[in-house]
C-alpha cells in the first residue's frame, strides 16, 4: 500500500489511519460514491486506485491481498467481479474527487470521492482504432503505390480544372461592380 505520509495522520496513528482508510475504501467501493472531507478524499484516492489494480489482476493473491484489508467478502467480490470489469480498459484514473464546499458545524473543506465506472472516452477509443488502422494500411499502401506515373498525372489535370472554374469566379463580380455604380 502507498506509505502514509510523515508527519501528522488522520485520526492520531499509523495503525488507525490505515484501519480508516481501509473503512472507507469499502464504503467507496459498496456505494461507489461517499462523502468525506477533502483531506480523506486526498488519502483515499491512491489507496482505492491500488485496491482497484488488484481487482484487475484478479488472482488469488490479489484477493488475498485485498481480503487482508477489507474484511467483507462481499465488498471485495463486488469489487473483484463489477468494478474491476467495469474499469478494464483504464489504465488508471478510477476515482474522481469533486470538492463540494465547507461542511456546516466545523467549516471544514468536504468533497465527494467517485469510482469512475463510465467507459474510456469516444474520442479515446477512435484515436487507437485510427491509428491501428493506419499502421495496418501503411504496408498495404507501399505495396500498391510504386506506380509515381499515375499520381503525377492526376495532380497535372486537376490544375487545369481549377484555374477554369476561377475566371468565370472572378468575372461575375465584375458584371456586378458596374450595375452597383448605376444605382
Amino acid at each position: 500500500m502507498p506509505t502514509p505520509a510523515k508527519g501528522p495522520r488522520l485520526g492520531g496513528g499509523a495503525a488507525h489511519e490505515r484501519l480508516m482508510l481501509a473503512n472507507l475504501s469499502a464504503a467507496l467501493f459498496e456505494h461507489k460514491r461517499i462523502t468525506t472531507t477533502l483531506t480523506k478524499a486526498k488519502r483515499l484516492s491512491p489507496y482505492a486506485e491500488r485496491l482497484v489494480t488488484f481487482a484487475k489482476r484478479g488472482d488469488l493473491s490479489s484477493r488475498r491481498r485485498v481480503l487482508g484489508l477489507i474484511s467483507d467478502k462481499g465488498i471485495v467480490h463486488e469489487l473483484f467481479t463489477d468494478i474491476a470489469k467495469a474499469v478494464e480498459n483504464r489504465d488508471g484514473g478510477y476515482t474522481r474527487i469533486t470538492k463540494i464546499g465547507n461542511r456546516k458545524g466545523d467549516n471544514a473543506p468536504m468533497a465527494v470521492i467517485e469510482l469512475v465506472l463510465e467507459p474510456v472516452s469516444a474520442k479515446q477509443a477512435v484515436v487507437k482504432e485510427a491509428t491501428t488502422a493506419a499502421a495496418t494500411a501503411a504496408p498495404a499502401e507501399e505495396a500498391a503505390a510504386p506506380v509515381g506515373a499515375d499520381v503525377e498525372e492526376s495532380a497535372v489535370e486537376e490544375a487545369p480544372v481549377e484555374e477554369a472554374s476561377e475566371v468565370p469566379a472572378e468575372e461575375a463580380p465584375a458584371e456586378e461592380a458596374p450595375a452597383d455604380e448605376g444605382k
